[in-house]
Formats: structure tokens, sequence, C-alpha cells
């Protein structure tokens, strides 16, 4: 007698709220526990457990921190220098990295490159939703790359994903993208919270079991967010974000998570006809070239990651026609307005009545505090229409007293700008460095009017 085949049921979906918690067998608009509206997202029915009280599992074995050998991972190096430095020396073995970024910036482009030169040396496997095959081809093809031992697979199955990478055993896989994917055991659309959540974990547990390295590549919001839940950055063990603008030919790749290595470290790309190539002496590319010294520009060293980078920083002060504006590109705006009333409460130079424009040239985002100074003298260079001093460098944090407060690696920042031929530096009293660096005059201030009044004595 012939039996049918047998078919696995499907697992059961809920809908849980993300605010308190409360279920639904459907989807409804409104949770019904809490009363939020748009909260209740797709999960995965858990069966229900026949002994209520008592645990069949068995009890782990527990350890001292103290007897556990901590070992250093050999990491694999991708072959692009400013890629490993991104992600804190290369990939390591059962990792899962996320990488996001604007479309067209080159997340794809970058990894097909990073898959070449490690095809060479280990097994490796592209899995591409978004693009088939033959344009993966075509734009291999188009960058001159080695491609005969990359495998590459066009699928956006979950399941059938994961059944090849157990088949196969690639040491890096690359999944592009993980809003592309779809699981059997949902219901929902690829690219729901649901379905993110789902496949980014079902790929970081195969990628912790078998020691697979796994990058997945992420869309982003129109605000520059990695889209989809937000559990997706907890779950992978490195995040890196794409910037820079599309219209431009140089492209950073930063760290804002590594559990591997430091935060904020900066790969530094130029996009060239045959894809993206690293650029030894990044600080050339966010400096201006002006033939003449100008007002409103001020030279910092900015510190990301480990590698201090010089950003030209610059400042356009102008009559408002009704309410002043107060704009930024590349800094936080909200911080400008609390320097603008420091600069106006202690130093007496007024911007009320102005519209204030402050630009980091290069499309580098400058996050951390010791931007302030650069962008109080740019302000005031641009309002009396004075150039600053040529060849100075500025840095330091600055407090609503209107103190000057110091900067981390403040030597490393200094040895920087020298090396590049900066003869002096403002920076904080207490970043003074203790010997005397060749070349460079160092004017150590205290307090905002004090850094004010040196400008105007180098005048």
């Amino acid at each position: 007698m012939v039996y049918p085949p047998r078919i696995m049921a499907k697992a059961k979906s809920i809908y849980s709220c993300t605010e308190c918690g409360a279920t639904s067998p459907k989807w409804q608009g409104q949770c019904p526990g809490c009363g939020e509206w748009n909260t209740l997202v797709e999960s995965v029915a858990e069966k229900a457990s026949g002994h209520r009280f008592e645990s069949l599992a068995p009890v782990a074995r527990l350890r001292n921190l103290s007897e556990i050998e901590a070992r250093e991972t050999e990491r694999i190096p991708t072959g692009i220098a400013e890629f490993d430095r991104a992600l804190g020396g290369g990939l390591v073995p059962g990792g899962v990295v996320l990488i996001g970024g604007d479309p067209g910036i080159g997340k794809s482009t970058l990894l097909l490159q990073a898959l070449s030169v490690l095809s060479s040396a280990c097994k490796v496997l592209y899995v591409s939703g978004e693009e088939s095959g033959e344009q993966v081809a075509l734009r291999a093809r188009r960058l001159g790359l080695d491609t005969r031992a990359l495998q590459l697979m066009a699928e956006i199955n979950l399941e059938r994903i994961l059944a090849t990478l157990q088949g196969e055993a690639p040491q890096v896989a690359v999944i592009d993208s993980i809003q592309t994917l779809w699981s059997d055991q949902l219901s929902s659309a690829p690219g729901s919270v649901a379905q993110v959540r789902e496949c980014a974990a079902q790929l970081t547990r195969l990628a912790k079991q078998s020691g697979i390295t796994i990058v997945l590549v992420g869309h982003v919001t129109k605000d520059g967010a990695l889209a989809g839940p937000r559990v997706l950055e907890h779950i992978v063990d490195t995040v890196l974000y794409f910037e820079g603008d599309t219209h431009s030919s140089f492209r950073l790749v930063r760290a804002v998570k590594n559990r591997f290595g430091a935060v904020n470290e900066l790969g530094v790309f130029a996009m060239t006809d045959k894809g993206l190539k690293g650029v030894n002496n990044p600080s050339a590319l966010f400096l201006s070239q002006h033939g003449q010294d100008v007002a409103g520009s001020c030279v910092m060293v900015t510190q990301e990651g480990t590698r201090p980078l010089l950003v030209e920083i610059q400042a356009l002060v102008d009559a408002a026609h009704g309410n002043p504006r107060r704009l930024t590109v590349g800094l936080d705006a909200q911080r400008l307005a609390m320097l603008l009333a420091v600069l106006h409460r202690h130093a007496g130079i007024v911007c009320f009545d102005q519209d204030v424009f402050v630009n980091a040239v290069g499309g580098v985002r400058i996050g951390e505090p010791a931007a302030d100074l650069a962008v109080l003298l740019s302000i005031m260079s641009s309002l009396k229409n004075k150039p600053l001093p040529s060849k100075l460098i500025v840095f330091g944090e600055v407090g609503l007293a209107g103190e000057v407060r110091p900067a981390p690696r403040g030597q490393e920042r200094l040895k920087e700008a020298a090396k590049l031929g900066f003869t002096r530096a403002l920076i904080p009293e207490a970043n003074r460095p203790k010997q005397a660096i060749a070349g460079m005059e160092v004017i150590a201030v205290r307090r905002v009017e004090e850094a004010v009044a040196r400008i105007r004595e180098i005048e």
C-alpha cells in the first residue's frame, strides 16, 4: 500500500504587542491589552509544554569565570585594509556582521570585492536576494574580479539557505539582503518586522553552532537608521554603517558596534571604475584646498576610533531676513544653538540676528564634543570676516560655563597635525603635551574668552 507523503504542519503564529506583551491570534490595529496602535507584530507561537511547573531540561553545568581559558580568536583578513580596520582586524569565525547604508552607496560592491579576495584562500558563498545571478556576474566582470572560486546562490527562502549553508559549510557567507528573506514559518511578507527578526535569529544561531562567518546587508530608512526591528542590531556581533554622499566619490565605513574590537573605527574608501579602493591618507580628503586664507574656515583634529583625522569646519554667518536659521551638516544642530549662547555669554559675540550655517567638509559626521572650539572660532571668523591664522589646528570641548575641556588622545591629535605641516595648535590646557612637538607651537587655553583673545593676538 502506498502512503501519501507526509506534510509537515505549519507552525502557528501569534501577534504580540511590543509595548505591553499582550497576545492576539490575529492582527489588529489596536492592542487589546494597552490600547496602543500598530504595536502588534507576528511571531511563531511556542508549543505548550505538558509539564507546567517542572522542567524536563537538564540542569546546566556551571563554571567559575576564572576557570575559563580566554583565547584570542584568529581573524580572517578580507584583503581590503580599510575594511579590516573597520572590522577591528578582520572577520571572526562564527561572527555575524550587519552592514547598512543608503541605496547605491557601495555595500554589495565592497562585499563582492572582499569575497573575491577571500575565495582564493577559503570557501565562500554569496547569497543574492535582490539581484539575479546574471546581474551579479555582470558587476563582477565590470569590476575585473577573479570569481572562479566564488560560489553564488540566488535565493530568498530562509529554509533553503540554511540547508545550503549546513551542506556546503563555507567559511564566509554574505546574505544580500536580510530584508528580502522570508521563512515558511511566518505568513507575513518579506521585510516585515517578524520576518527580519526570525531570519536574523536563525542565521545567527547557525553561525554560532557551525563557525560560519555571516555578513548581512541591511536596508536603511530615510533617516539613515537600519530598517527593521531594533533587536536586529542587538542580535549581531558587529554593526557597520556606510556614510558619505552618493554623489561624491568618497565613502566612509564606520563601526558603531563591535563585540570583537573597538567601536567608531573608520574605513575610508574612494569609489573608482574598479570598485572601492582604500585611502591611505584620509585627512587630505576633509581639507579644502584654498588658494588663500578664507574667513569662516577652521581645521580641527577629530578622533575616529584609533585614527586621528584632520577635518575642516566651515561656517557662514550672514544677516537674517526674518527668523534666524541654524543649520549644520555633519554636526549636531542642537549643540550649535548651545555653543552660540556660550559665545554670546562668555565672549560677547552676538549672533541672535544672524543666520548661522556650519559644515564639516567631505561628508564626514563628527559626533564627539571636541569639535566645539573649532565651531566657535569658525563662526567668529565668518562674523568678523577675518581669516584665522594659517596652519592652525584647533580641538577642545566647550562647557556651558565657558570652560574649555580636554579631548581624549590629545598627543596623537597633535602628532597627526604636525605630520601634515600644521605649525600652530589651539588646545585645552589639560591637553598641553609634556614634551615639545617639533615644529608645533602649542597655545593652551582654559576658557572661551581666552581662546578668542589669543586668536586676536596672533592676528
